[in-house]
């Protein structure tokens, strides 16, 4: 069983606050988890902790209640930590983001447009080598990977997010499930497909109404079914996922790069109305708004790239010690 790397009390700190964007960014439809995961370089131990919870080996030790052996085993303070700050976003920052989003998508969209974007560039560079002979094969994965994420960005959602599916308690689990496979691929937001799915609006209610202590058991009974779906699709897609890192990882890191590069069609600053659900891409008017937005796609984009020199630069001081022994 694969542990995560141990840290200091720092270094939780900082994967909380990992946790707190990887949370606000599963608020925003358009916006996936999963990029801001594999930007903050801690993607492929989230899936490896993910599998380490969800194998039979783990299942068996609580079956038969060696709970003290599967709690060392485990990689439970990372995932303690990292949902966190995942849940401490979506109770905090659900309001603020939809309020945003409501009434300024433009400029928390070029934020957002300029992290992915960034981040389109640091994934690429993690692909091991580029030989010429697998070239012509990754560039392909490339155009797929992109021309999926264009065309699941681009559905067309209907006046009230769908046509008002089921709300019993079978559709929320399916939602769940469904939601967080797209939570964990860079590039699709699960957000966004629970929009598709008609239950975004109605989830994120009742978390808003939660926080304020409202209808507390029926709150309670349509977040924990959609929790349940969450469990089910994490255990079963998290497998595939890290099966795939292990055996074709240049491959699946471009594919789920030209996902985050298809995206991008959906968090385009600019909407028609300025409804960032239904609204279709537009142009930009150049007015004070404009070069607000700019700025912040700018800030969101050096950021990345500044993230991405300081990992590099303590990797480099990380090894450096190991080599000389």
């Amino acid at each position: 069983m694969e542990n995560s790397k141990k840290r200091s009390f720092v270094g939780y700190a900082g994967l909380y606050v990992i946790g707190i964007i990887v949370g606000a960014a599963n608020v925003i439809p358009g916006v996936s988890g999963g990029t801001m995961a594999f930007i903050l370089g801690i993607y492929e131990e989230l899936l490896n902790a993910i599998r380490s919870f969800a194998s039979g080996q783990t299942l068996k030790m609580l079956g038969t209640f060696k709970v003290k052996e599967a709690v060392k085993t485990l990689p439970w303070p990372f995932m303690l930590v990292l949902l966190l700050g995942i849940g401490s976003a979506s109770v905090l920052l659900a309001g603020p983001i939809t309020y945003m989003l409501k009434h300024r998508p433009s400029f928390i969209l070029a934020f957002f447009f300029g992290l992915v974007a960034a981040s389109v560039i640091t994934v690429l560079t993690r692909v091991d080598k580029f030989k010429a002979r697998t070239l012509p094969l990754l560039a392909v994965g490339l155009i797929v990977g992109t021309a999926i994420g264009w065309w699941v960005a681009g559905l067309r959602l209907t006046e009230g997010g769908a046509q008002s599916p089921s709300e019993s308690w079978w559709y929320l689990i399916i939602c769940g499930a469904v939601a967080i496979c797209a939570m964990i691929l860079p590039g699709i937001s699960g957000s966004f497909i629970l929009m598709l799915m008609g239950r975004y609006d109605y989830v994120m209610e009742a978390i808003k109404e939660l926080t304020k202590f409202r209808n507390i058991a029926e709150n309670l009974w349509i977040l924990g079914c959609f929790a349940v779906g969450i469990v089910v699709g994490l255990a079963s897609f998290s497998q595939l996922l890290s099966w795939m890192f292990k055996r074709w990882r240049n491959m699946t890191i471009v594919v789920l790069a030209g996902f985050m590069v298809g995206s991008l069609r959906k968090i385009w600053p600019w909407k028609a109305g300025d409804d960032f659900k239904y609204g279709t891409n537009i142009l930009p008017q150049i007015d004070g708004g404009f070069w607000i937005a700019v700025a912040l796609a700018v800030v969101g984009f050096a950021l990345v790239i500044a993230i991405e020199l300081a990992a590099r630069h303590f990797e480099k001081r990380g090894a450096a010690p190991a080599a000389e022994k």
